[in-house]
């Protein structure tokens, strides 16, 4: 009787018909795609980008939009950085704010340990408390090292009208800085500014409009900073739904959007802004037909393999508008219906699922599976493992 490892072994040169499901898979030629356009974007307007790692948890592919030109990589969680940095990363911004002290005591070794191979570690702050307790970690952690200069770059979050994190006014991002430029320990990098309720509005003339509030607060608190002496500092925002907006704001340095590179169904739906790349989607769920009835059918991959909390995932019909659509099914399997004047798909027929969010969903899975030369005709090229699953703390 053979016995269940619990690990994905999928051999590279495996045609993609192949694939057991439901299987997590990325095409990488579409991926591609998508971060070219992304390096155009940001050339065109002369921006940095660093690529939200929250989205694939997975140090080869952010190792991959690195050596393609991410200014390093965004995380959201210590445990996320850490994987990160396992994964030989160098260059990691946390784009949240810490406060525990268990979790400030890991971010200080962290920090440390990236120097020490030519690295930076960032961290997002909005309170003095948290400063003070960012300071008095980095303190203890190198108090028996030489003088290094500082340690950690700092950047105050501003709530540009997310309401939740960062402080209010552009006089309390003054505060922080000045704060931060007091501790030995720390530099003051910049401003975070990213709204990511903004990224899924879907109708772009509203999105626009939220955004405009946005860079009129971001405006206000550069001018602010230098008028009390800070320059050279980073403005980093910007998500896959509003990238090319900040990229065309010129008020920001560095764009950190994630998305952009896999794509979900929910993005299919937001309408696209003048001059924003057409991002394709390139992360799939590959399902099969398990069960047909008169009026439906019955895949195998439920809320088990895909995340919802953005709708149900989209039935892929190689970009033409679908003609099968996906319905609750439960933990392990979704009900497929038929659009009028469409037939539903045969038992045992494999059908490609846009899932309706990425980031949850990849991390409900070990690894994801790299398919080049399409869906239909590809291979297994690699096996991209997601070396931060479950890391959210």
């Amino acid at each position: 009787m053979g016995q269940f490892t619990g690990v994905l072994q999928v051999p590279a040169g495996l045609p993609v018909h192949e694939l057991e499901t439901p299987t997590l898979v990325v095409d990488l030629d579409a991926m591609e795609r998508n971060i070219q356009r992304m390096v155009a974007l940001a050339a065109r307007h002369g921006v940095h980008w660093r690529a939200h790692a929250k989205m694939h948890k997975c140090a080869a592919l952010a190792k991959q939009l690195i050596d393609a030109g991410s200014r390093g990589c965004c995380v959201q969680k210590i445990s996320e950085a850490e994987a990160m940095a396992a994964g030989g990363i160098d260059d990691i911004f946390i784009s949240n704010e810490i406060v525990s002290a268990s979790k400030l005591a890991r971010a200080a070794q962290l920090a440390i340990a990236l120097r020490q191979r030519g690295g930076q570690l960032a961290i997002a702050v909005d309170s003095l408390q948290g400063l003070q307790a960012l300071a008095s970690s980095v303190q203890q952690a190198t108090s028996n090292l030489p003088d290094t200069g500082p340690m950690v770059d700092v950047l105050v979050e501003l709530n540009v009208g997310q309401n939740r994190a960062g402080v209010a006014t552009p006089q309390a991002v003054v505060v922080l800085a000045q704060a931060i430029a007091q501790q030995a320990g720390l530099r003051f990098a910049g401003l975070h500014a990213y709204h990511g309720g903004a990224q899924h509005i879907e109708e772009a003339t509203a999105r626009q409009q939220t955004m405009a509030a946005v860079y009129a607060l971001v405006k206000q608190t550069i001018d602010a900073l230098q008028g009390v002496g800070f320059s050279g500092f980073t403005v980093t925002g910007a998500g896959s739904g509003t990238c090319a907006l900040e990229a065309a704001s010129g008020l920001y340095s560095e764009l950190q959007p994630g998305s952009f590179a896999l794509m979900d169904a929910h993005y299919t739906r937001v309408e696209s802004t003048v001059g924003q790349p057409a991002f394709e989607p390139a992360l799939f769920v590959k399902t099969q037909v398990i069960s047909r009835a008169a009026g439906h059918a019955v895949v195998d991959a439920g809320h088990k393999s895909h995340a919802i909390d953005s709708g149900l995932p989209l039935v892929w019909n190689a970009g033409q508008p679908p003609t099968l659509v996906f319905g609750n099914g439960g933990d392990e399997h979704g009900l497929i219906h038929a659009q009028p004047g469409a037939v539903l798909p045969e038992l045992g027929q494999a059908l490609w699922l846009v899932p309706g969010h990425c980031d949850p969903t990849i991390n409900l899975h070990d690894a994801m599976v790299g398919v080049r030369g399409g869906l239909t005709q590809g291979v297994v090229e690699r096996l991209l493992r997601i070396d931060a699953r479950g890391a959210i703390w």
